[in-house]
């Protein structure tokens, strides 16, 4: 708002001026009006021309002037008249020059120099539809649509800023001071960078306002340097004009400012200074090692005979740069739009202005002012103008921006200069020139940026890290929590102010890494009888209390909004931790493989394959015929022998064999997962809780507990949205497994190594679940801290090369809990109880059932004599005997059988015997006769 306000006021200031000066002009302006001649065309430029711009563009717009008019038919006989008026500084006699113009049929003009009067100028171009015409006044608020007759020749500032930004995000630099004059170009122009370094996450750290060139004096330069070399970023972007920015230059030498560490880039007027000047030799060490940035013009013959052509037209007074070709250029512009005006059968002509025309009569007559009738015609004749100039292609995009804008990149080196690289709108940063990369897709990729070495100030090659440390006498001061409990983490040590742990031996080790020294004290954080609050030790930083805070900090979203962490240092997901009890052994454990649905459903189906099976088979294979009782037995025993591959049965059908194949396939599968389960489950230790996880632990109303001090408590209640109250704070690991056995709590949740500590030396307890927060511990530093960059590449360096890893197994080397290894821990006969007392149940039923058909399917032959106890058991024990040992009698059915089967057999084999005996003898008869 301020800005703006600024602006109004100002222009408000030269509006006045204007209606002052406008009195003096009139009367001498309407004479010339009045006897002007249409064969003449005339056009203004408005210059300084004492700087180097105003010279350079005099003799070049009036080169142009003359090659125009050396053509009498181009103009179709008419001549280009270019008054070339010197503001000299002054923004009124800049006004003076313009009016002048504006009420003597001036059809257009070029110029003005300084955006402060183009912004005042349009409004009367727009008025009067005079076109002007600048390629210098290159402020990016300069926008068509707020000042139509105000055209851009050269790129304006917004492409010269995205190329500074550019070149910072591709150096990786994150933090920028600038330094500019408080005037409309060089203001705005510093606002688009900022806007441009955010959307490449970097910042204007600082900006320094100097008052407008030419009026800054050294104690205001060296005011502001003072307090920028007292900051961080060494990175200082200076966009100004030249007295202004040489005095800068100066005065930074005299303070160390141009030393090695530092990086200034200069925008384009120092680029017209190098080329257009002769610095003296105190002038050129100022600046050595600067980056600057120039206009690209591509080469050509045209601009090669211009620059051949200079010396002769300057007298050797001053040396060419870019914006001398694009003076040339802008009269041609003008010139190319003139003649087709003139093809378009367009006149020359003035008319009063409708809304000035009330105003005639008074003493301040504006009535004067005519409009141009064809200025919208001259205007849309310049936007679509499509020719080659010194400049290369002269053209306008759709927003009036020439088309592809670039630039050299150039380091200042000794007495000259040296070109790095190239910046364009269409391919970004590029050591190959722009317009062979135009003939290519556009690909702005970070890996497809390059720029050549750099020789940066101080006489290096090395790249500037681009920020120091505060140039303020103290230290870093780094926060630590002054910890209670897990002192393994960091502590104090008794007596001192020194601290140790797992956390600051990471942090010196990184520390150790960097390419700089850095200065620091350790803070203790916390009254030493409980834990600090983790969030209040992240919130001094942003309070400036501390500048970092290092230790077993987690990394979570709200911390992150207000500090920057460095790269993870180890990981910490959260998890619950609850009592577990051993389950002991029993006789049935070999059933627990398996559900009772399981089991169930399992000696179904072997009813049901052994069912199908014998329907397949029965009616094609003897196997699996007989009277009922035995194909009852034969399904039963086939079923479930083929639990064990055991089945002495052939399938003979195809259909039978499939259904086997795959019945055996499935017998596979069931074996071996009952194997594996069983295995596990008698020889892995068995733990049982009624927790088994975060989610069963929400669903409970049981008490859960937390660590004092961390972001559990936030996290639960927040994230998960547990009561408060169900939340109990835990101080220590003590205070946990007291908790735990006396059922204070059901659980309690914490970051995993802490409970991998807790965990070492309280066996009684166990992780239930899996981790369900993902996340880590970082060091905290503020906002766009470049350290926290650094600190994070160091912490990478150290888990690459082991460091990490050798750190943690000193300080959290615990033996993991487990229940150490005894004697009970061997497999015991209770465990097979059960499949023993099945077997020997088995067994003795058999024997029995054995037993009692034998007794009573045939009589014994033994009688016991009652009146004689001993005789009759002993008789009981030798029947016992006897009845084991008595082999089966063969059934008189099954033996008459096996007699009538041997005797066919006898019969048919003698039946052959005579057979053959019979033929021998008919042979024997008939060879008897023949013979």
């Amino acid at each position: 708002m301020q800005l703006v306000a600024y602006q109004y006021h100002s222009h408000r200031f030269w509006m006045i001026l204007l209606c002052l000066a406008l009195t003096l002009i009139l009367l001498h302006g309407r004479e010339e009006a009045s006897s002007s001649r249409h064969d003449v065309v005339k056009i203004g430029a408005i210059f300084t021309l004492k700087t180097i711009n105003g010279r350079v563009s005099k003799i070049a717009i009036e080169a142009a002037q003359k090659d125009v008019n050396s053509d009498p038919h181009f103009l179709g006989g008419r001549k280009l008249s270019i008054a070339i008026h010197d503001s000299n500084f002054s923004g009124f006699l800049g006004f003076i020059g313009a009016l002048k113009f504006l009420v003597t049929d001036t059809v257009a003009i070029i110029g003005p120099q300084s955006s402060v009067m183009a912004h005042v100028l349009s409004h009367l171009a727009n008025g009067l539809h005079v076109p002007l015409l600048s390629f210098t006044a290159l402020d990016p608020t300069l926008t068509p649509l707020q000042y139509p007759f105000f055209v851009q020749t050269a790129p304006n500032d917004q492409f010269q800023m995205t190329a500074v930004a550019d070149i910072i995000s591709y150096f990786g630099w994150r933090q920028v001071i600038a330094i500019f004059s408080d005037d409309d170009q060089s203001r705005n122009g510093i606002t688009v960078l900022g806007d441009k370094l955010a959307d490449r996450r970097c910042k204007l750290s600082y900006k320094a306002a100097l008052p407008p060139d030419p009026t800054a004096t050294p104690a205001d330069v060296t005011d502001q340097l003072v307090k920028i070399k007292s900051m961080e970023a060494r990175v200082i972007v200076l966009n100004t004009f030249k007295q202004t920015g040489m005095m800068v230059f100066d005065v930074a030498q005299k303070l160390g400012m141009m030393s090695k560490g530092y990086v200034w880039i200069a925008t384009s007027w120092l680029s017209t200074v190098l080329d257009s000047t002769s610095l003296a030799l105190n002038t050129s060490n100022s600046i050595q090692g600067v980056l600057t940035l120039r206009p690209y013009t591509p080469q050509s013959s045209k601009k090669q005979a211009f620059i051949s052509r200079w010396n002769h037209l300057s007298n050797g007074s001053i040396g060419l740069n870019p914006y001398g070709l694009y003076a040339y250029d802008s009269v041609w512009m003008i010139a190319h739009a003139l003649k087709l005006f003139f093809d378009q059968n367009g006149t020359i002509s003035f008319s009063n202005n409708t809304k000035l025309n009330g105003m005639k009569g008074e003493t301040l007559d504006l009535g004067a002012l005519n409009v141009f009738d064809g200025g919208k015609q001259l205007l849309d004749n310049i936007l679509h103008i499509n020719i080659t100039g010194l400049t290369g292609p002269i053209q306008f995009g759709s927003d009036r921006s020439p088309l592809h804008p670039s630039y050299d990149i150039l380091n200042v080196i000794g007495t000259g200069h040296r070109r790095i690289g190239y910046w364009s709108n269409y391919s970004g940063l590029s050591v190959i020139i722009p317009e062979k990369l135009q003939t290519k897709p556009a690909n702005r990729s970070s890996s497809n940026q390059h720029l050549d070495g750099v020789i940066w100030p101080g006489n290096t090659t090395e790249m500037p890290r681009g920020w120091v440390f505060p140039n303020n006498g103290r230290q870093l001061r780094i926060g630590v929590p002054n910890r209670v409990s897990y002192r393994d983490m960091v502590s104090q040590i008794n007596g001192t102010d020194a601290v140790q742990g797992y956390c600051i031996d990471i942090f010196l080790a990184a520390i150790k890494l960097l390419p700089y020294a850095v200065q620091y004290r350790f803070i203790l954080f916390g009254d030493g009888h409980k834990n600090p609050s983790y969030y209040d030790l992240v919130n001094m930083i942003t309070s400036d209390a501390f500048d970092a805070a290092v230790g077993d900090i987690a990394i979570v979203t709200n911390r992150t909004k207000i500090v920057d962490f460095t790269q993870p240092y180890i990981e910490s997901g959260l998890v619950v931790v609850a009592p577990v009890i051993k389950l002991k052994s029993s006789a049935w454990a070999f059933l627990r493989p398996f559900t009772p649905q399981m089991w169930g459903v399992t000696a179904l189906f072997f009813l049901v394959v052994g069912a199908v099976v014998w329907i397949l088979e029965h009616r094609t294979n003897d196997e699996f015929r007989g009277p009922p009782k035995k194909q009852i037995v034969t399904i039963l025993w086939f079923s479930f022998s083929t639990m064990f591959f055991a089945h002495r049965e052939n399938t003979v059908t195809p259909l039978g064999r499939v259904v086997l194949i795959i019945w055996l396939f499935v017998v596979l599968i069931i074996n071996s997962s009952y194997t594996a389960s069983l295995t596990s489950i008698l020889t892995v230790q068995q733990l049982s809780s009624p927790v088994t996880g975060i989610d069963s632990l929400i669903s409970s109303r049981a008490p859960i507990g937390f660590q004092v001090g961390s972001f559990v408590e936030n996290y639960l209640t927040e994230q998960l949205n547990i009561p408060k109250h169900r939340l109990v704070p835990l101080g220590s690991p003590q205070e946990y497994a007291i908790a735990l056995e006396k059922g204070t709590v059901a659980a309690v949740v914490d970051e995993r190594p802490y409970v991998d500590l807790f965990l070492s030396n309280h066996c009684k307890f166990s992780i239930r679940g899996q981790e369900f927060t993902k996340g880590g511990w970082g060091f905290a530093f503020r906002r766009d801290s470049p350290l926290a960059i650094d600190m994070s590449t160091a912490i990478l360096t150290l888990s690459e090369n082991g460091d990490l890893g050798r750190i943690r197994e000193k300080w959290l080397s615990e033996k993991a809990c487990g229940f150490h290894s005894t004697g009970d821990e061997q497999l015991q006969i209770n465990s097979y109880m059960g499949l023993f007392l099945i077997c020997g149940t088995a067994c003795f039923l058999a024997l029995l059932i054995y037993f009692l058909l034998r007794r009573f399917s045939q009589n014994s032959p033994h009688k016991a004599d009652p009146s004689n106890p001993s005789r009759s058991h002993s008789a009981r024990i030798q029947t016992f005997l006897n009845l084991v040992d008595e082999k089966e009698d063969i059934s008189h059915k099954n033996l008459k059988r096996k007699v009538e089967d041997i005797s066919s057999h006898a019969y048919s084999r003698e039946n052959h015997l005579r057979s053959i005996s019979k033929r021998v003898q008919m042979g024997i008869s008939q060879e008897a006769t023949y013979g």
